[in-house]
Order: structure tokens, then C-alpha cells, then sequence
């Protein structure tokens, strides 16, 4: 039988599991050297995270449900998708953008998220999710967050997602409404249009 050797380093990651799935096996939560992480296929917001974390307006409080635990005593990788989702929400409802009545109304879909997991959340703690538009194009829309410690600002995660104007009814996409670019830009101070 072979002896396993201990990977001692990311090259070895990346060697053996490939780019795509190194990030997911680094140690802990300290993550990979930036050197790294730029080998990878991750967006440049995740590399000038002061920059963007820093530009947020809109946070919303998050209370950590035992519910949300898992066999580790620390929140679930998955949950971090529902308190992003919760926040998005909010954003929307805060700008006046969405009643909250009806999803069918709520015109855009989940087109892909990407997530850095910098620290784990435990029960009891102050978490808060920033949200903000980063970019908007013709049909999509950028959003960038900050899953961090609502007493001191460190961050549990960082992410991103690209979110897609859609007809429910239709089933179909759609170009960002008028009424919604106007108040994103204006609340973002983002450029007016970018394909």
C-alpha cells in the first residue's frame, strides 16, 4: 500500500484537486496567500476587499438560529446563501423596490454566487450581512456582500452574486426595469448603464 503524503502546499492542492476545488480544501479559515488566490478564477472585488467592504450602505442584522448550526457547532456553509438571500431582500424592500407581497413580483433570479469563507460563525454571535449593486448591466445586476461580526466589523465571508431581471409570468428574462436602475444608481452612485 502507498504511504499518503501530507500536501504541504497549495500547488499540491491544485495539483491533485484542480483549480476549481483547491479553494474549498485550504486550512481552516485563513484561506490561501493572495498569490494564490489569483491563480484562481475569482472575481478582482474579492482581492480589494477595504475597497468594497468600505462602500457598503445597507446592512441587515441576522439572528443565528440553533437551527443553522451544524455538527461542528458553527453555522452551516449553506446558510450563508439564506442570510445573503435575506438581506438582498431587504435591500430591495429598503429602496422601495418591492412591497414584499408577492415573489412573482419580485422580477430577478439567482444567476451565480460565489462565496469566501474567512471565519466561522458560532451560536451567539452579532452577525450582520452588507449588501450593496456593484454593477449593472442590460439584463444583470453585481452584488457584492460582507457577512461580518456586527460588534467588531470582521468578516465571516465575502461574496458575490450576479442576479438576473426576470418575468415569473413570462418566463423569461427581462431588461432591468427604469424605476429599479434609477434608484440603485442613484442609492449606489453607480454608472448609469454597463453591458
Amino acid at each position: 500500500m502507498d504511504r499518503v503524503r501530507p500536501i504541504r502546499s497549495y500547488r499540491g492542492i491544485v495539483r491533485i484537486l484542480g483549480c476549481e476545488r483547491a479553494h474549498a480544501h485550504t486550512p481552516k479559515y485563513g484561506g490561501p496567500p493572495r498569490q494564490f488566490l489569483k491563480t484562481l478564477a475569482f472575481p478582482e472585488p474579492f482581492f480589494r476587499y477595504n475597497e468594497v467592504m468600505t462602500a457598503i450602505k445597507f446592512f441587515h442584522p441576522i439572528e443565528v438560529r440553533y437551527g443553522d448550526l451544524d455538527a461542528q457547532q458553527h453555522v452551516n456553509n449553506a446558510k450563508y446563501l439564506t442570510y445573503m438571500e435575506q438581506a438582498r431582500l431587504e435591500y430591495v424592500r429598503h429602496l422601495g423596490l418591492w412591497d414584499g407581497s408577492s415573489f412573482v413580483e419580485l422580477g430577478m433570479i439567482v444567476a451565480e454566487v460565489q462565496i469566501t469563507y474567512r471565519a466561522p460563525i458560532r451560536f451567539g454571535q452579532a452577525v450582520r450581512v452588507g449588501v450593496r449593486v456593484s454593477r449593472m448591466g442590460n439584463k444583470s445586476m453585481r452584488w457584492e456582500y460582507s457577512i461580518e461580526n456586527a460588534q467588531d466589523g470582521s468578516a465571516f465571508a465575502t461574496a458575490a452574486s450576479v442576479q438576473v431581471a426576470f418575468d415569473y409570468q413570462a418566463g423569461e428574462t427581462m431588461v432591468v426595469p427604469d424605476a429599479w436602475r434609477k434608484k440603485i444608481t442613484i442609492y449606489e452612485g453607480i454608472e448609469e448603464r454597463e453591458n
